[in-house]
């Protein structure tokens, strides 16, 4: 990575016109030594000890120089922070309060260099699993055997017309028909790009005790099998606050409505029908008691069954509430978390927040798999779709 660095430092100076991006941040580190410098004669131990032996301390003048400094090295956010460390007069409280603002200062170098450099370490990883997952290639030829067939199964979920009933709520097929670009939409091949989204969202419904994941998502098996658990949690959320509409005004209702969600949910994956039961019974006692305490018509047996209903697979709430849940993470792979925040599925406002959450994960991971195996992906594609159609490149550089 340091070599990387200076590489390409080289590049950008040799560049026509030449970017001094990186050599302006390697000036501005040369002023900061100077003044590294200048620190230490300021704030000489040595001295400090001699003149604070000798009651010749100057305890303001040394405070006022080392608020200054703090002025000069900040980031502009903790002006205000330091604006208040100027008012305090007692040296204790001072102390405390530089030593205070001088972590959060820190922590924003930290961060600072993190964000300046994150574009080339990014770059060199992409190169580095490239480099080392083409030598397991070499040696290993079929080594992207389940990627073809996980491929393969994405293509014909988008191109096999959907069926006029409705489906499970957890099958691919029943994904593909409700996204953009689904099946039966058009009778053109669908395009490379479309494929690998669709294959994307199918390692979220993957079955574990299936050993044929996809070789290129191997080292990203873990995060999505936690995605995976997220999205159940989500989906059973989405549920229980659907069915408590009377109740959603009320924002201390909602957060106990997602606590209790959430910890009941904790074992769906081990027991998902007795985990459904037992959300459904508990989200019936939660409305049916907060309708009591705000005097409003409590359920009736008929209510209390119904809501209990939503908990089957085949139940219609359930299947929409999936389907746009997943519908929005779709939206996210193909434009981006703003655009698709711009327009968040009705009915699912109340958990925006968490299934943003889940969507810029799923999109961050995705997006780096894609930059590292597009390659493979754009070969494997034009053996899958239509060969005029499989020329499309966005695969490779999306």
């Amino acid at each position: 990575m340091y070599n990387a660095f200076w590489n390409h430092l080289k590049e950008q100076l040799l560049s026509t016109p030449p970017d001094f991006t990186c050599a302006l941040e390697l000036l501005k580190d040369v002023k900061e030594n100077r003044l590294r410098n200048e620190i230490e004669e300021a704030l000489d131990t040595d001295l400090l000890k001699q003149e604070a032996e000798h009651g010749a301390l100057d305890v303001p003048h040394l405070s006022n120089y080392i608020l200054n400094l703090m002025t000069l090295l900040c980031a502009p956010v903790r002006d205000e922070a330091i604006q208040k460390l100027e008012t305090i007069t007692d040296p204790v409280q001072l102390l405390r309060g530089i030593f205070r603002v001088l972590g959060l200062m820190k922590m924003d170098m930290v961060n600072y260099t993190i964000q300046s450099f994150r574009p080339y370490l990014q770059e060199h990883s992409i190169q580095y699993e490239q480099a080392k997952f083409q030598e397991l290639l070499d040696k290993q030829p079929s080594l992207l055997d389940y990627t073809t067939k996980w491929l393969t199964k994405a293509a014909t979920d988008i191109t096999t017309p959907c069926p006029s009933s409705p489906e499970s709520p957890s099958s691919s097929r029943s994904v593909a028909c409700s996204l953009p670009n689904g099946a039966g939409n058009n009778s053109e091949p669908p395009s490379p790009t479309m494929v690998l989204y669709q294959g994307y969202l199918n390692l979220l419904l993957w079955d574990p005790e299936n050993e044929e994941f996809p070789e290129t998502l191997l080292m990203d098996r873990t995060r999505l099998q936690e995605m995976a658990f997220q999205l159940h949690q989500l989906n059973v959320l989405g549920l229980s606050l659907a069915s408590g509409q009377k109740l959603l005004c009320s924002s201390e209702f909602v957060d106990r409505l997602k606590c209790i969600t959430k910890a009941l949910t904790e074992e769906f994956i081990s027991r998902p029908e007795e985990t459904m039961l037992s959300v459904s019974e508990q989200v019936s006692q939660e409305i049916h008691q907060g309708l009591k305490d705000m005097g409003l018509t409590t359920l009736s047996s008929e209510k209390h069954s119904q809501l209990q209903n939503i908990t089957k697979k085949e139940n219609c709430i359930r299947s929409i509430v999936d389907q746009r849940i997943r519908l929005f993470l779709k939206c996210c792979l193909l434009h981006g978390m703003q655009e698709s925040l711009l327009h968040f599925p009705g009915g699912l406002i109340l958990i925006e927040r968490e299934l943003a959450e889940l969507g810029w994960k799923f999109l961050n991971l995705m997006h780096h798999n894609q930059q590292v195996f597009g390659p493979y992906y754009a070969e494997i594609l034009k053996n899958i779709i239509h060969p005029a159609q499989a020329q499309e490149t966005d695969v490779e550089h999306n």
